[in-house]
């Protein structure tokens, strides 16, 4: 019951988020996103077994740090680097969580596809990144493995728990690629409404998986 009510509170969150965001309520907008962040993370704490107990302890600091992320990138020009270093330990962390067990690699078939989309998007952004082409591409190639990761754990363990993580990963996949082509590319009229849309989203299932 605490997990459904924890979960209503995350999308209600989240919808006011993206409002606010629209409307042009900063103020309301800098408390919202924080802490719909911190109500995901607040719901993965909660969470009883069957998960792993290091599986939580990395899915939670993955959180963590996606929290730090979110801080940082409210104050974008300022803070863009931070947070592009607080997600890529978000992504890192996620990586270990959703990593294969001992003798159980990805397959290529599952892997490759994430990789040949991370390089299609990196050639996309490349032109516009000056000094940031070397930490974009370690970024791009840390989300793209992460959500490969995701998926090769769905394709080998199957369930509720592991298919919410792979939902999870793409979207965040989804989201930050939205937010790169936005940002270094062409403006976008709905970009933050679909970088917040799958954002938020994404966190919850991969909180959910636990």
């Amino acid at each position: 019951m605490s997990a459904i009510i924890l979960s209503s509170c995350v999308i209600l969150s989240a919808v006011l988020t993206i409002w606010s965001d629209a409307a042009g309520r900063r103020r309301l907008f800098y408390v919202l996103k924080p802490l719909t962040m911190a109500l995901v993370i607040a719901l993965a704490l909660i969470a009883a077994p069957p998960a792993p107990a290091a599986y939580k302890t990395l899915i939670l600091a993955g959180l963590l740090c996606s929290l730090a992320g979110d801080v940082a990138l409210m104050s974008p020009e300022k803070w863009f680097t931070a947070g592009l270093v607080s997600f890529l330990a978000a992504h890192i962390i996620y990586i270990l969580a959703f990593k294969p067990g001992p003798g159980r690699p990805v397959s290529a078939g599952v892997l490759v596809p994430f990789l040949v989309f991370g390089l299609l998007m990196f050639r996309i952004l490349a032109p516009s990144l000056g000094r940031l082409k070397f930490p974009v591409f370690v970024y791009v190639a840390a989300i793209t493995v992460m959500a490969g990761f995701a998926a090769g754990r769905f394709v080998d363990r199957g369930g509720t728990r592991a298919l919410l993580a792979f939902a999870g990963a793409v979207l965040f996949l989804i989201s930050d690629s939205v937010l790169a082509y936005d940002r270094f590319v062409k403006k976008l009229a709905p970009a933050q409404a679909i970088i917040l849309g799958t954002y938020f989203p994404a966190q919850l299932l991969i909180a959910l998986s636990i």
